[in-house]
């Protein structure tokens, strides 16, 4: 059995601590509970093609003694670099994030968090700022990297930010790979109206609460910036995204509605497009990412992975006790990612 065979399956079995069998608890204890490595970063600001600035917080991998177990291949300090796409107003600092880099770090590899638009402490200049379908903006950020490294590319999303990737190599099909050498989605929300909807009741209101305490401020902000963007008394009875999309992220990015911002931003259908060495990681408990709305295996390309297990949580993956472990999902990411990368 190969490398990548072995790491999907593990990914597949993947077990929640006894403890933690809700998946809630997965999901907060990952965030708010766990053991977060120290990271240092190097701020760099790119300016966009449109002349707009995003921030983009990288590190630079040293192999360390401890990198040398037998889920670490073997691989030249600085012969990969691995870009991150947070999730929804999340940063480098996201204990995804810190993860991800760490581990990056630990294997010599150099990496980077890239922020989208208004976010990591950054206000950008232009009255957009981003969404879950920006695949264009993908493009120009991952077509940046490749122009300044020589070496494999790896390209790793996380929620919104996975979503927006993936429906980027969709939408490149064969020319993807003439860009990234492999990429990996975690959670992504397949179907955007599905998770819309799944966070607009009950326990899942305690997120919306999370997530609308800075994306209302930012929208308000942003409106006192470029007045007539989008109504303000709109922006503040807006209490879930079925709101929120329809009255601020719609209109300030070009759709119709929520509706039509849902449908032509969900990466579910593009899954089938993709040609390149990709994994997408769905637990099929997470509460952002309802598990009706998740797309069969059936009809995909070869070399598209998809990992649906039965626990993890959004983003989640724990391990151990309380202040748990995040350390087992990227470890399994970058195992898989230097795997499929060699064939």
């Amino acid at each position: 059995m190969s490398c990548t065979e072995q790491t999907l399956q593990s990914l597949q079995a993947y077990r929640a601590p006894g403890w933690a069998s809700n998946a809630h608890v997965q999901t907060v204890v990952a965030s708010r509970l766990s053991k977060k490595p120290g990271v240092i970063y190097r701020r760099e600001i790119w300016e966009s093609p449109d002349e707009d600035v995003l921030a983009v917080d990288a590190v630079d991998g040293i192999k360390t003694s401890e990198a040398s177990n037998t889920e670490t291949a073997a691989a030249p300090t600085q012969a990969i670099h691995l870009v991150l796409f947070h999730g929804l107003e999340g940063s480098a600092q996201s204990h995804y994030s810190l993860a991800i880099m760490h581990e990056a770090t630990r294997r010599g590899w150099s990496a980077s968090v890239v922020h989208f638009r208004g976010c990591g402490g950054l206000r950008n200049r232009k009255p957009r700022a981003y969404h879950s379908g920006d695949s264009r903006e993908i493009d120009w950020i991952l077509r940046r990297f490749r122009s300044k490294h020589q070496r494999l590319l790896f390209a790793v999303g996380i929620s919104l930010g996975a979503n927006a990737l993936l429906k980027w190599l969709g939408e490149q099909g064969h020319e993807a790979s003439t860009v990234v050498d492999a990429v990996v989605g975690i959670c992504p929300p397949q179907d955007l109206r599905a998770g819309a909807y799944a966070l607009a009741s009950g326990i899942n209101l305690m997120y919306m609460r999370y997530f609308l305490h800075s994306l209302i401020p930012n929208a308000l902000e942003r409106l006192e910036r470029f007045p007539g963007l989008y109504d303000r008394d709109n922006i503040i009875r807006s209490k879930t995204f079925i709101e929120f999309d329809e009255y601020v992220t719609a209109p300030l990015h070009g759709f119709k509605s929520a509706e039509h911002y849902w449908a032509s931003s969900s990466c579910g259908p593009w899954l089938e497009a993709i040609r390149s060495p990709c994994l997408v990681i769905n637990p099929l408990n997470d509460p952002f990412v309802p598990a009706h709305s998740l797309r069969p295996p059936a009809g995909m390309h070869p070399k598209l992975k998809l990992a649906y297990p039965r626990d993890g949580g959004h983003v989640g993956f724990i391990e151990g006790g309380i202040p748990a472990s995040i350390a087992w999902m990227p470890r399994k990411i970058c195992s898989w990612l230097e795997a499929s990368a060699r064939g």
